[in-house]
């Protein structure tokens, strides 16, 4: 009885599995992921995909096919840092990626970039990872002895911190704040020359300044849309950041973690807080994003 109970259960169990196949299966093909966080990054890179073929997985669309004669695999991963780490590693899960490629807007932070410029950073960092210290007096902070790993200067009570990480290549726990871009990729982006961006988008917003490429130097991502001069300055002065976005941060752990190349394209929408008047990104998100994805067809070209 207790052997018919067995094949029973093995019989079943294989058909639920069954039941449970995902709607996208494993591609065998190598493919370059291409990644950004909302439509208006994506638009302009997807037009241009050679025998798209969509599939869907957990409600996130992936567009497989040919880009600048490379094999390529497209999907948002959302706003956010959490839903731009499980997303990827979704995609590493479901396809056979080679190389992780993010292409997309952020809030400028150094002071001698523009809006329109693209930031390809060499490396990431989370500056939200922080702790937040008891105030024992006006402008005075305490922190816990087991919790002053911190390298950083503080931003009032947020003393930003490093994460906890492990990787295939090395599985223990280390400590680790900033995630680099591959160095080889930094080289193919470096060989890029001149990409003609754009000044002017298609309801005739226009910049007053002739946007231009950034290769190098860092970038910054957190869980908040900064649109504070305060922040932006102690940002650029602490991590010495070009840009802050919402995502990079979080892919480039993911990146790390499975021991996948990475590297991301960042094209300033806004100030992040430092501009006159209203916010920027409403008016030249489409302008920014645009320029981000001619990088980085620019750059599949080259490589």
């Amino acid at each position: 009885m207790s052997h018919w109970i067995r094949c029973v259960a093995l019989v079943l169990s294989i058909v639920l599995a069954g039941c449970a196949t995902p709607s996208a299966s494993i591609d065998a093909t190598p493919r370059i992921a291409v990644i950004s966080a909302f439509e208006p990054e994506l638009g302009l890179l997807l037009a241009k995909v050679e025998q798209p073929r969509k599939s869907s997985v957990n409600g996130v669309e992936f567009t497989t096919g040919v880009l600048q004669g490379k094999p390529v695999v497209l999907f948002l991963s959302g706003v956010s840092m959490t839903n731009a780490a499980m997303n990827t590693q979704l995609a590493l899960d479901r396809f056979k990626i080679s190389h992780l490629v993010f292409s997309g807007i952020a809030g400028g932070v150094n002071p001698q970039l523009n809006i329109g410029d693209v930031v390809v950073a060499q490396r990431w960092g989370q500056y939200l990872e922080v702790l937040m210290a008891r105030e024992t007096a006006p402008g005075r902070y305490q922190v816990p002895d087991r919790m002053k790993d911190y390298v950083f200067p503080n931003f009032g009570m947020m003393f930003p911190r490093p994460v906890e990480v492990r990787s295939a290549a090395r599985p223990e726990l280390v400590k680790q704040f900033w995630f680099d871009a591959d160095p080889a990729l930094l080289e193919v982006a470096r060989r890029i020359g001149k990409v003609p961006l754009a000044t002017c988008d298609a309801q005739r917003n226009c910049l007053g300044h002739a946007p231009h490429l950034v290769i190098g130097g860092n970038g910054v991502s957190g869980q908040a849309f900064v649109d504070n001069a305060a922040f932006r300055e102690y940002a650029y002065k602490t991590f010495q950041a070009n840009v802050l976005d919402m995502e990079t941060a979080g892919v480039a752990m993911v990146a790390h973690s499975n021991g996948v190349p990475f590297i991301a394209f960042r094209s300033l929408s806004d100030l992040a807080g430092g501009g006159q008047g209203e916010n920027e990104i409403g008016t030249f998100f489409r302008i920014a994003a645009d320029n981000s994805a001619r990088v980085l067809l620019a750059f599949l070209a080259a490589w």
